[in-house]
């Protein structure tokens, strides 16, 4: 396979992992033109990098499915609306929907996430530079998702060391390591502080609410997948979207003139550097995407960083635009039945937070000293994102 997928995919056959890690943007482009659907022997698996491709492997879950005993995160936490299709996913996502949705969102967190940016940049203010993934977006994304889960006896600290010890493994297994002990042992916390939530607060709470449609074990994973994803996404959404405005002053100033711009910023960062960079799926059957016959159990994995970036709906797609018009096209939140379920939450924290930064730290710059770029092959932000501000004012 690899070897005559070699021939036919020369791109891909030459594309490495590292490289999509650091710098994937000019191959993902050379990929797209060239080998909409590639074979990457350094992947084991396809890469889908057009925009009409992908959406019709993301629509598609009957032949493209999330159901394969090689999903990483299900070997972690069991089963959940993450990794299941049809009425199996139906079933784990629908007691989780309601609050999700727009109004509820904005009823349910707004006034809290408020406070929480509020006393994050109060905290901040006074010392004219900081570095803000780790002392900013990551405390607050935590906070929300704490918040959200409403787990009872627990502290944003503990979400957070669930969260670092679930990632490792999951991380791990990713990579074709044995994950250790430290992921299931968090999760065993995580499913025992979900067993007495549902106890004490029971259909008072988001997860007992679910529990009245779900086992509790149930629940257990699917608060995991929403841990996971409220914490990595929400944060890497904030930092990227702040570094795309302070490396372009000219743009970061429209916003300053116009707050009612933000909401296109933020789309447009989403579609620049999707905090989730790919999706991945498992061919139940020999088919035929684009130009590449894909074999039944194959990866099939969705660049959705580069079918953003696909100039046949985005013009000029590698310039940020916060006037852009079409932007909220951008597939960051994945698309069909696995659309991300908390979107609307994400893209709420991500303009509150914006807005405070922006409106309270006067000439807010990046630091010369400490430059910041996104990397990851799945997970793309900054490692660090330093900053500096005018803090006499």
């Amino acid at each position: 396979m690899s070897t005559v997928a070699a021939a036919s995919f020369p791109v891909g056959a030459g594309t490495t992992l590292a490289e999509l890690a650091l710098d994937p943007h000019p191959r993902l482009a050379r990929l797209r033109e060239s080998e909409p659907v590639s074979w990457l022997p350094e992947l084991g698996g396809w890469l889908v990098t057009r925009r009409d491709l992908a959406l019709s492997v993301m629509r598609d879950a009957v032949t493209f499915t999330v159901d394969d005993p090689r999903f990483s995160t299900a070997q972690v936490v069991g089963p959940s609306m993450l990794s299941l299709d049809g009425e199996r996913h139906a079933r784990h996502r629908e007691p989780f929907t309601a609050p999700f949705r727009p109004r509820e969102v904005r009823d349910g967190f707004a006034s809290f996430i408020e406070r929480e940016t509020d006393r994050l940049v109060t905290e901040l203010r006074p010392a004219g530079a900081g570095e803000l993934r780790r002392a900013f977006a990551g405390p607050l994304a935590v906070a929300v998702v704490t918040e959200a889960l409403g787990l009872t006896g627990t502290t944003p600290d503990t979400v957070l060391s669930w969260y670092d010890a679930i990632v490792r493994s999951v991380s791990d297994i990713t990579a074709g390591h044995e994950a250790g002990a430290a992921g299931t042992e968090a999760y065993a916390e995580l499913r025992a502080s979900v067993e007495a939530t549902v106890a004490d607060l029971g259909g008072a709470s988001l997860l007992g609410s679910a529990a009245g449609q779900l086992t509790v074990p149930e629940v257990a994973s699917n608060a995991a997948v929403l841990m996971f994803g409220g914490i990595e996404t929400t944060e890497a959404m904030i930092t990227n979207a702040l570094l795309h405005l302070l490396r372009h002053p000219d743009q970061l100033a429209l916003v300053q003139a116009d707050m009612g711009l933000l909401d296109g910023a933020i789309e447009e960062s989403l579609r620049l550097e999707p905090g989730a960079a790919v999706v991945d799926r498992y061919a139940t059957k020999d088919t035929v995407l684009g130009p590449a016959t894909i074999r039944e159990g194959d990866l099939v994995t969705v660049s959705l960083t580069g079918a953003n970036r696909d100039p046949a709906v985005f013009p000029d797609p590698d310039r940020f635009d916060v006037r852009r018009e079409n932007a909220r096209l951008q597939l960051a939140f994945a698309h069909g039945p696995h659309y991300c379920l908390a979107a609307h939450l994400a893209r709420l924290e991500t303009r509150i937070a914006l807005r405070h930064l922006i409106e309270r730290l006067p000439a807010l710059r990046l630091d010369p000293d400490h430059p910041a770029a996104p990397q990851g092959l799945v997970f793309r932000k900054p490692p660090t994102l330093h900053v500096l501000w005018d803090a006499a004012i």
